[in-house]
């Protein structure tokens, strides 16, 4: 899909096996919410998250517990895992050695350098690299009073400040986030940091909310920074099931036309001509597609009778009413069928267009 946004170029690292920065693509990531020292809920969660479609995941790492989990987590999932730490060192250590392919640290509340230090070098003895997450609720105390509070400028300062603290160490395998739960301060802080250092970075809008709030404002400053060219990996937080955040990631990243996983699908807003249950139907195809990698156009229109028509640039779609479905091709009628098996059917032509489909 072509693009008209030119994307900065940021120095390279890697997540495990993800190249991140530079002209890798912009990778989709998402974080557990069970219990991580739970491994069979922990893995169970991140495998149905891979097939939505996620490429590297977080994991919270709150005890000494959690940080030994991650050694049998790893062996029972594909994308590389990320453990996030707060204030403890020796956890950051623990999972480096349990194999976490990165770790998430704010350098600010780790502690003294020789802590930051012995996380730098259990970094390195794995091949491991570090996301400093800067949060407006985590600056440093001597930046939040010079600022009057947690502005772009001091959100940025304390990311120049840390990613200079680790270079000082020689590590430079680093990631920077600068999050915030207000969308212009957020979209400012990667603009400013964007400006003065090509080390790459992670977006996010923290604490979003909801599902619709939440999508919202992930929308508005998720897609305001990636529209600016910056980006090299990014979270949408939302306080639901992890696999709806992957959805909107790459809803985003569609909408934007950097990059395209799977089906696009339309459908119309129903109006009083329409007579099925069409927003259940349209949610049931989206779940059902969630897994699927074809880079098609599918339709679920609520009209028989303009349906196809208006869809007419679709690869595949239906549309039903008064106890008919059809299923039409680039607006053209190919089938019909009872109502009932308008879901059935869509996905049916889809699987077909998928076995044409060269990943």
């Amino acid at each position: 899909m072509p693009t008209t946004i030119k994307r900065k170029k940021t120095r390279q690292i890697h997540v495990g096996s993800v190249p991140v920065g530079s002209n890798a693509p912009i990778s989709v990531q998402s974080m557990t919410n069970t219990h991580t020292a739970d491994v069979a809920a922990t893995v169970a969660q991140i495998r149905g998250l891979e097939q939505a479609g996620c490429e590297i995941i977080r994991v919270a790492v709150p005890d000494m517990d959690a940080a030994r989990a991650i050694s049998k987590i790893c062996t029972q999932i594909t994308i590389p895992l990320i453990a996030d730490i707060h204030f403890d060192f020796r956890l950051a250590v623990a999972a480096a050695a349990a194999g976490a392919a990165a770790l998430r640290i704010n350098p600010g509340n780790i502690g003294a350098r020789d802590k930051i230090r012995a996380v730098v070098a259990a970094a390195k003895d794995n091949g491991l690299s570090i996301r400093v997450g800067v949060n407006a609720g985590s600056l440093d105390r001597d930046i939040y009073q010079a600022h009057g509070g947690p502005t772009p400028a001091a959100l940025v300062q304390s990311a120049m400040r840390q990613v200079a603290g680790l270079g000082g160490m020689d590590f430079h395998e680093v990631k920077v986030s600068l999050k915030s739960s207000n969308v212009l301060e957020t979209i400012e802080a990667y603009e400013l940091f964007s400006e003065q250092s090509d080390v790459p970075l992670h977006v996010g809008v923290t604490e979003a909310g909801g599902l619709y709030a939440g999508i919202v404002k992930s929308a508005m400053g998720i897609g305001g920074i990636l529209a600016r060219g910056i980006g090299d990996t990014l979270r949408v937080s939302l306080t639901r099931d992890p696999t709806e955040e992957v959805r909107v990631g790459y809803e985003i990243l569609k909408a934007l036309g950097i990059r395209r996983r799977g089906p696009e699908i339309i459908s119309c807003p129903t109006c009083g001509r329409c007579e099925i249950d069409l927003f259940s139907i349209a949610e049931n195809v989206e779940k059902a597609l969630l897994s699927s990698r074809a880079p098609i156009k599918v339709a679920v229109m609520g009209c028989a009778v303009n349906g196809p028509g208006e869809a007419r640039e679709a690869d595949v779609g239906i549309a039903g009413g008064r106890g008919t479905g059809i299923l039409f091709k680039k607006g053209k009628v190919v089938k019909k069928f009872p109502e009932d098996r308008l879901v059935r059917e869509l996905l049916a032509a889809v699987r077909q267009l998928e076995e044409n489909h060269e990943p």
